[in-house]
């Protein structure tokens, strides 16, 4: 019952009284200052590309800065939600501390350049994100997930030691950029070890497959903390197969298994979101999925594409984790889920089948990859695919006439692909002093199995093929489920109304 009162929900944030609560609002306005400081810092970059480092400590290029900017406007944007969403929660100034620490540490990891500081601050960020996916102290479940996060980073940190240990040892050299400059020299068993060390690594922070547990069992976390997340912190994966990519390049076979590992990663995590019924989970499937498309991308020798998509995916999972709420409704079972339409008639078939090649060819003109065989062809296909599976989306679930649909894909899809080759020709340059920013490799055999098999299990999914079988259900069903410590399994677990 109500008393037909109505409260207002939305307004102006609640006075600030007591020094406890005016921290937060201190932090927010810093980190937004820090923002408008690498906007400065990343202009005269731009202009002038100048050259600045602490001999043996940081040094600050064109990576270093793009993800400087990138963080800290995540960070900020973060911050001003968590305002309003931790109001009054007795905690709200531990964890704005706790976000605040995290963007220095990992403002430390894209710039530091000695490995006993990178080493140190990588460890720092996946503890600090353990610490806010466990934010609730007297949340079993949260601490539950906390202890599984944290595993999964420190074990990833001790991966990364290894690696660095083995090419300190190898090339004398105590900083990344010595290393880098020496890595010509390494003996092929040095260079596949650590470099295989890198890729792990990677893949841990990423959460591919099979290290995606972690991020499946992290729905405990504050949503602020969730959007930073998979906005920021799984993208660090990227960030390190760039930052190495003169280790990670020099084997072919290094390579073809990091395109491996993140097809892979791109298919199965559309598969695991395929069987998930809440929207956070269906954001952490899609995560893993988009994780994978990124290392797939550094597979094939395009850093600078990857960092283009982790910038894009941070936007585009920013925004569907800090608005996940409005997306919750009531609805009743229906005996065709929403993902198992098939193509839904011939003209829709046409539709995003021409839409895929032609914005396929778009970015090839514009980016020249794909005009000539080699890597940056495969890399053309699977913008094709994600072009053409985004067009048959919008023209599936809009509420449009067929018509009106059809015209107004080409006009959504054709700007929106000039924008994403322009942000990639932007960011190649700014990361044009980095040592390799394009390797781009000569296509094999396996180059090809793998876009056939990637085409084939994409149409059985899109089509719902993969639907008739149950056993492949109850696999999916298993791979998603957290650690069962995490699992809430009574209202009373999260409700105390």
């Amino acid at each position: 019952m109500t008393d037909g009162t109505q409260h207002r929900s939305v307004g102006s944030l609640p006075a600030m009284e007591n020094h406890a609560a005016r921290v937060p609002a201190a932090l927010t306005r810093l980190v937004w200052a820090m923002f408008l400081g690498t906007l400065v810092l990343a202009g005269t970059f731009a202009r002038t590309d100048p050259t600045w480092a602490v001999e043996g400590l940081v040094v600050i290029d064109g990576l270093t800065v793009v993800m400087w900017t990138v963080v800290t406007l995540f960070s900020g944007i973060v911050h001003s939600y968590a305002r309003r969403y931790l109001a009054g929660n007795p905690a709200e100034t531990q964890f704005f501390t706790r976000v605040f620490a995290f963007t220095l540490v990992v403002m430390v990891v894209v710039a530091a350049d000695h490995i006993a500081l990178f080493a140190a601050a990588w460890l720092a960020m996946g503890l600090l994100m353990a610490a806010l996916i466990g934010h609730v102290d007297g949340w079993p479940q949260a601490q539950a997930a906390a202890r599984t996060a944290r595993r999964y980073f420190v074990g990833s940190s001790l991966v990364i030691a290894a690696s660095l240990a083995l090419l300190w040892s190898a090339t004398g050299a105590t900083t990344i950029t010595g290393m880098l400059d020496a890595v010509g020299g390494l003996s092929t068993t040095t260079a596949v070890l650590a470099a295989a060390g890198l890729v792990v690594a990677a893949m841990i922070q990423s959460a591919l497959l099979p290290f995606h547990t972690w991020i499946l069992s992290s729905m405990t976390a504050p949503t602020p903390a969730s959007a930073l997340m998979h906005a920021g912190f799984v993208n660090a994966g990227g960030v390190l197969l760039a930052r190495f990519a003169p280790v990670v390049t020099v084997e072919p076979p290094v390579m073809l298994a990091i395109v491996g590992v993140g097809a892979a990663s791109a298919l199965g995590g559309k598969l695991l979101k395929s069987v998930q019924s809440d929207i956070k989970g269906q954001l952490g499937c899609s995560t893993v999925g988009q994780m994978g498309f990124m290392i797939m991308q550094a597979g094939l020798g395009f850093f600078g594409a990857a960092i283009t998509h982790l910038i894009l995916h941070g936007f585009y999972k920013a925004y569907q984790f800090l608005s996940s709420g409005t997306a919750v409704e009531h609805t009743s079972p229906s005996a065709v889920s929403h993902h198992t339409v098939g193509f839904n008639g011939v003209g829709t078939l046409i539709v995003t089948v021409v839409t895929g090649l032609l914005g396929g060819a778009l970015f090839a003109i514009l980016t020249g990859k794909g005009t000539i065989v080699n890597g940056g062809l495969l890399l053309t296909f699977f913008v094709t695919i994600a072009t053409l599976h985004a067009a048959r989306s919008t023209v599936q679930h809009t509420s449009l006439p067929a018509t009106v649909r059809y015209a107004a894909v080409p006009l959504v899809f054709f700007p929106a692909i000039i924008i994403y080759a322009v942000v990639y020709e932007a960011i190649s340059f700014m990361l044009a002093d980095l040592p390799v920013v394009t390797a781009s490799t000569e296509l094999t055999l396996l180059h090809g199995g793998i876009a056939v098999v990637f085409v084939g299990v994409y149409l059985a999914i899109e089509t719902g093929i993969h639907e008739g079988s149950g056993r492949l259900y109850v696999t999916l069903l298993n791979l998603t489920q957290p650690v069962s410590d995490s699992l809430l399994t009574t209202t009373e677990d999260y409700n105390e109304y």
